[in-house]
């Protein structure tokens, strides 16, 4: 199978666009058209995993944290990059956009807990893709302004195009000394009745419609405004935030430790008594424990956290469960297999055996 079938059925689990910014995800290593005759899912990508996936002929690695993540100067032999590279293996990281997908790996989390009524904890920022132009036309140019904008791309409203609002209007202008204005003369106070033209532009777009705007606009110096809007949410974000029938504290830690598969938990704050909100964020998630608070959580279920952040958490009366930081992470890549099964003609998936949090408790 070619790689690029694999690379767009990831996307439409968890898309890239839906990351943080900061973050590195989606091929880091491999070529798009390679052939691919074997999968392995990993949390990290370290060399007992390479050694897993080469004995297992395993071409294309899905590993949740990406092993290239600053940016780097040197690709040298003893790097896993340049062993995967040198091998023709193809590594894949979802990462955070698998934290903000339904049924990813905060909802994962959220399912071992037995949330209902679940949101993010903390919601995506979506980016603007749009401006707001505002032009102000004498009224016998306006259909002729408008149509010189809509043909170089603006005014599209999902499925209708050449949309735009029209208001009348006096414009007001003095021409200084050397002006050669389209209305009126230099030297005197004019008031012509004009029209505000309101339009979509899209932000990729814009320099090119200004262009347009600028050649079919009558005047010298044509007034406009170009406002950046504010993206409609997205109803996506890190993290879960959720209500529980009433459960026990300690039924809970129970339950986590079934569903995750785990030995020990560490625990702070209360460990007694029932709750009935609690809030989950997989991996590093303490700097959401201020979102934990504001949103009334009794209990929450991350990877780690810095002792402060518990310190902290425990003064507000929240109890903190702990996994440490991959094992809150690994549950999802058994979510993930199954849904790259469903892809026809896939080759063989596996999910790696030597691939493990780096702590244990002794």
């Amino acid at each position: 199978m070619q790689l690029s079938r694999l690379l767009k059925k990831l996307d439409s689990i968890a898309p890239l666009a839906q990351a943080e910014p900061w973050d590195n995800v989606g091929l880091l290593v491999g070529d798009p058209r390679q052939e691919i005759a074997g999968i392995m899912l990993s949390i990290d990508y370290t060399d007992a995993v390479a050694k897993e996936a080469q004995s297992a002929g395993c071409d294309f690695v899905i590993a949740y944290h990406p092993p290239i993540f600053e940016p780097i100067k040197r690709v040298l032999a003893g790097n896993v990059v340049f062993d995967a590279l040198r091998r023709g293996v193809a590594i894949y990281s979802p990462h955070t956009a698998l934290d903000v997908a339904d049924d990813g790996t905060n909802d994962t989390l959220a399912d071992a807990l037995g949330l209902e009524n679940r949101q993010p904890l903390r919601a995506t920022a979506a980016k603007a893709t749009q401006y707001k132009l505002v032009v102000f036309v004498p009224l016998d140019h306006v259909q002729r302004l408008g149509q010189t904008l809509f043909d170089a791309g603006a005014g599209h409203i999902g499925n209708y195009s050449s949309c735009s609002f029209r208001s009348p209007g006096t414009g007001t202008f003095f021409g200084q000394e050397g002006t050669a204005p389209a209305v009126g003369r230099p030297g005197r106070l004019e008031e012509v009745p004009e029209i505000r033209l309101e339009t979509l532009v899209p932000i990729e777009k814009v320099d090119s419609i200004v262009r347009a705007l600028r050649q079919s606009h009558p005047y010298e110096e044509p007034a406009f405004d170009l406002n950046l809007l504010a993206p409609s949410p997205t109803g996506k974000g890190q993290g879960r935030i959720g209500t529980l029938p009433q459960a026990d504290r300690q039924a809970l830690f129970h339950r986590i430790k079934h569903e995750l598969e785990l030995s020990h938990l560490l625990i702070a704050g209360p460990t007694e008594g029932a709750i009935t909100c609690a809030a989950v964020g997989a991996g590093s998630c303490g700097d959401m424990l201020d979102d934990v608070i504001a949103a009334g959580a009794e209990l929450y279920l991350t990877g780690e956290m810095r002792h402060h952040d518990a310190v902290k958490a425990v003064a507000a009366g929240i109890t903190v469960v702990c996994t440490l930081h991959s094992n809150s992470e690994r549950a999802v890549l058994k979510r993930l297999k199954k849904r790259l099964e469903q892809v026809p003609g896939v080759p063989p998936i596996s999910i790696s055996q030597s691939d493990r949090d780096p702590f244990v408790i002794g």
